[in-house]
């Protein structure tokens, strides 16, 4: 059994959780807008082994709260690390995080090691799907009418299931460990905290990330973020796209055992530092 200490980072004016295990280079697990640091309990096992974990819950998701005021997560990032004593890290980003990973480097370009982002978002890109933008409009509907379970529904059909699968047929308990980390979430209030984006964005600037980088995505995933993969893949010099089959938006949950061998076969790669 791994071993998985659990801390508090007092930062930027708000307690923040994290867990680590491992000892290692420092690989930083970041979760998505709709998880918790939750989203990768199938991972820190399997990544400690040979690197120091850390997975930490962002302000107003899992254990974090929200707190009144401005941030930006990749400040609360890099503030994470200062209090590890972390200097640079291989950062793993899904869906929102891997927009905040992508900031993250542009922002502070001497402290990554290596990127990987899973099924990313990116700052400044619009999303053009009719459907998940109307799945959006649905879920924020059901929110401020209070109706929580009818939102996470929504939420986990959209991502979880994807475009073209239904969500009975994803594992009951996938859905359930999904829809545990989204109810949680709801406990925020929606205007609680004003994130702020970075300026100018990632979607103009992609030339400049200089880290090796690795792009997962899922075949079974929305087409806008399938159009980020590619448009990551494109423009970041000698990034490498893998495309996971029979997977959606969550592809660590899905396929765990998949996931980890693609990653750890990069992270192999990955030069050591004196």
């Amino acid at each position: 059994m791994t071993r998985i200490d659990s801390g508090w980072a007092a930062i930027n004016g708000v307690r923040l959780f994290y867990r680590t295990a491992g000892d290692g280079a420092p690989l930083l697990l970041l979760h998505a807008g709709i998880c918790d640091g939750r989203m990768w309990d199938d991972q820190i096992g399997a990544f400690a082994r040979t690197h120091r974990v850390i997975v930490p819950d962002f302000r107003g998701f899992g254990q974090t709260e929200m707190v009144a005021g401005a941030f930006a997560h990749r400040r609360d990032l890099q503030a994470l690390m200062d209090h590890l004593g972390i200097d640079r890290a291989i950062l793993v980003g899904g869906s929102m995080s891997g927009k905040t990973t992508l900031d993250f480097v542009l922002d502070y370009p001497g402290r990554v090691e290596a990127l990987i982002l899973v099924a990313s978002a990116l700052s400044g890109y619009r999303f053009t799907d009719a459907d998940t933008r109307a799945a959006w409009a649905a879920s924020d509907a059901a929110l401020e009418a209070g109706r929580h379970d009818e939102a996470a529904e929504i939420e986990m059909q959209t991502w979880l299931a994807g475009p073209r699968r239904r969500l009975a047929q994803i594992d009951p308990g996938l859905r359930e460990r999904l829809r545990a980390m989204l109810i949680r979430s709801y406990a925020t209030p929606p205007d609680l905290g004003e994130e702020q984006p970075l300026e100018p964005p990632a979607v103009g600037r992609l030339g400049e990330v200089r880290a090796p980088t690795l792009i997962i995505v899922g075949d079974e995933d929305r087409a806008d973020i399938v159009a980020i993969a590619g448009l990551l893949e494109s423009e970041i010099a000698g990034a490498r796209k893998v495309v996971m089959h029979g997977a959606a938006h969550l592809p660590n949950m899905e396929q765990p055992a998949v996931f980890n061998r693609i990653v750890g076969e990069f992270l192999a790669g990955v030069p050591r530092r004196a």
